[in-house]
């Protein structure tokens, strides 16, 4: 009976660090997955992502830019049009002398 109980002590250890081994080892894969999400993205972005989002960004402002001085000129426009016309009456009915 004591062989027996000392057989399944021995046994029962024996399975219990196998199971902390196991963890052990689930436990630092799992580490390791997650931080592979995690980090790979980041990875990514930065090695081949980055230049092409920062060209657009720039091209963008450009755009932004070269838009406002559009609306800029189109507005001096619009006001050089407005004295064109205010000037346009006075020039056309400006007095004129008649000779008798």
């Amino acid at each position: 009976m004591i062989e027996e109980t000392n057989r399944l002590v021995k046994d029962n250890n024996r399975m219990l660090h196998a199971m902390r081994r196991h963890a052990l080892w689930a436990g630092t894969l799992k580490f390791i997955i997650y931080a592979a999400l995690i980090l790979a993205p980041i990875w990514f972005y930065m090695t081949y992502l980055n230049a092409t989002v920062e060209k657009m960004l720039r091209t963008v402002d450009q755009i932004q830019g070269t838009g406002a001085k559009a609306q800029a000129q189109i507005s001096g426009f619009e006001d050089a049009w407005k004295q064109f016309e205010a000037k346009l009456p006075n020039f056309m009915h400006a007095p004129t002398s008649t000779k008798p």
